[in-house]
C-alpha cells in the first residue's frame, strides 16, 4: 500500500470524492449509522489516503493540538471491508502516528475509539482515558499515546 499526505487544499476533486464515498461506505453503510459526516473539519485537517493498485482502500485525517482535542488527533479512521485481513489497519495507524510526530513535533495523541477497537488501539500504544461514551449511537472510549 502507498500512503500519501494532503491538506484540504492540495485533494484533488476525484481525491475528495474517493474519500468522501469510502467514509459514507463504512461509516453509513457498513455501519448502519446515520450521522452528519461532513462536519466542516475536514479543512483543518491532513489527509492520509492509503492505495493499492491506484484505489483508495484506507483513510484517516489528522490534527494538530488544539484544532481538534488539546493535543494532535487521528479520526475517520478507515480501511475498506474487504482489505482489512491483509493488516492494513496497522499500517495505517503506524503511518498516521509517524506523520503526526514528523509534521507536528509532539508524541501525544488523543482519538475517540470505537470500544471494539480497544484492543487494536492498545497494540499501537494507546490507552484508554476517561468514561465510556455513546457517539452517533456507537459507543466510545477516548484513548491517549503519549
Amino acid at each position: 500500500m502507498e500512503f500519501i499526505v494532503k491538506s484540504f487544499d492540495e485533494l484533488n476533486t476525484s481525491e475528495l470524492y474517493a474519500v468522501l464515498q469510502l467514509r459514507s461506505e463504512v461509516f453509513v453503510i457498513e455501519q448502519d449509522c446515520v450521522y452528519q459526516d461532513i462536519d466542516g473539519k475536514d479543512k483543518k485537517a491532513f489527509h492520509v489516503l492509503g492505495f493499492k493498485n491506484n484505489r483508495l482502500i484506507a483513510y484517516t485525517r489528522l490534527f494538530k493540538p488544539a484544532d481538534y482535542y488539546e493535543y494532535a488527533s487521528i479520526g475517520r479512521v478507515l480501511v475498506k471491508q474487504e482489505e482489512r485481513k491483509y493488516g492494513y489497519g496497522h499500517d495505517l495507524i503506524r503511518f498516521s502516528i509517524d506523520t503526526i510526530h514528523n509534521k507536528f513535533s509532539t508524541k501525544t495523541i488523543k482519538i475517540g475509539a470505537q470500544t471494539y477497537l480497544r484492543k487494536f488501539y492498545e497494540s499501537h500504544g494507546f490507552h484508554k482515558v476517561g468514561e465510556d461514551y455513546i457517539e452517533d449511537g456507537i459507543p466510545h472510549i477516548y484513548m491517549i499515546i503519549e
